[in-house]
């Protein structure tokens, strides 16, 4: 039997604190010829860390496009590469659906490491129902999201978003406009850091705590489905 040969290996990295990584990640980190990183200067601070001497290249949203069939051409040739993101895991609302497309299209070995995630932690914590959930990132920023918030409105599964700090409070502004005060809503940030904060209630409750905050971290929003 042919041993397996894994050409590229989707490693999810740290949200927060440094030790939320695996000791597998940690190894393959150490044994790939390469990792691309969405941003050398993040992932350098965790390989400096764990004293992971191997070469990074910067993979990310604005050059995945120019460097997907280079790098497919490299793992053909028998090079073993890593995709990180600076936090999470890769291809989930970050760079990574694009090189993990052309490469099982080009009928190589990929493989995705378990491990840390943001929203997981953010849903269970929620106490909102977690056996039915759908995940739709990150809302869009102008157009078409007065139309994807009136379809999370009518959404009787558990919705979880993503957001950033400075859209955080017209987003709850948004969810209290579209799905009503009452809405059961909670909200976590800075996940596994010093910091780390989620406030659950009614959305109106949740929005008037971080009208007056000075908001920082990434967001997770866990929405209750429509009764």
């Amino acid at each position: 039997m042919k041993e397996r040969f894994t050409s590229l290996y989707l490693v999810p990295t740290p949200i927060g604190n440094l030790k939320d990584i695996t000791l597998r990640a940690l190894e393959v980190l150490r044994n790939v010829q390469l990792i691309l990183a969405e941003d050398t200067r993040t992932t350098g601070v965790l390989l400096k860390h764990y004293d992971i001497p191997t070469s990074q290249r910067s993979y990310h949203i604005h050059n995945e496009h120019k460097q997907v069939a280079l790098l497919v051409e490299r793992l053909k040739a028998g090079e073993q590469m890593a995709l990180v993101t600076d936090a999470g895991t890769p291809g989930i609302s970050d760079p990574g659906f694009l090189l993990a497309r052309a490469v099982v299209e080009a009928g190589l070995e990929i493989e995705c490491l378990p491990g840390a995630t943001a929203f997981v932690p953010a849903l269970v914590k929620s106490g909102l129902p977690s056996d039915r959930f759908v995940f739709e990132g990150f809302l869009p920023t102008k157009k078409g999201r007065q139309t994807k918030l009136m379809s999370i409105a009518e959404e009787q599964r558990t919705v979880v978003l993503y957001e950033s700090p400075h859209r955080l409070k017209k987003a709850l502004s948004q969810i209290v406009e579209f799905m009503g005060e009452e809405r059961r809503i909670s909200v976590s940030r800075e996940l596994t850091k010093i910091f780390e904060e989620t406030r659950t209630g009614p959305a109106s409750e949740v929005r008037d705590y971080f009208e007056s905050k000075e908001i920082k971290g990434e967001i997770v929003i866990v929405i209750s489905g429509k009764c």
